[in-house]
């Protein structure tokens, strides 16, 4: 990530904007084992607390970071209880990056959010007709989580 991903002029600014980076080796003590730290690249958001709330293991491209980041910042305010603040991440998300991996489970933290912000039920039902899932909570054959092919998938 060090050579694609990390260089990206748009990586750098949303970095230096919008989460405090701190990086350390896998092996490092008590990080590795309080974390469950097992391979690199491993993002993990944290609270204010230092309480872990979002996650990613693996390359991610220049493209699916800051989704990814979003996401897992609208995950801190979400667990807090600060909705607002969790559905103004998801709808950035969202609008920027409509087609991220990120984006179903955008979409399903913003229906639930817009939920508990309003006890409304209608924005679940948005979510559900919207998320790219079938009924066991899986991509259907022939669909992809950030776009739609095929038949059997929801628009």
């Amino acid at each position: 990530m060090d050579a694609v991903t990390y260089p990206k002029y748009e990586v750098i600014e949303f970095v230096k904007q919008a989460v405090i980076p701190l990086r350390v080796a896998s092996n490092t003590e008590p990080l590795a084992t309080n974390f469950n730290l097992k391979w690199t690249p491993t993002l993990i958001t944290l609270d204010p607390d230092g309480k872990e709330h979002h996650r990613t293991v693996g390359f991610i491209s220049p493209e699916e970071l800051i989704p990814s980041l979003l996401l897992g910042i609208a995950k801190v305010h979400f667990d807090r209880d600060m909705f607002s603040e969790a559905l103004a991440n998801l709808e950035t998300l969202l609008s920027k990056y409509p087609k991220s991996d990120a984006a179903p489970e955008a979409i399903f933290f913003r229906g639930v959010a817009k939920y508990k912000a309003t006890q409304d039920a209608k924005p679940l039902k948005q979510a559900y007709e919207r998320t790219p899932s079938g009924p066991n909570g899986h991509i259907p054959i022939g669909c992809s989580p950030n776009g739609i092919e095929g038949n059997n998938c929801y628009k």
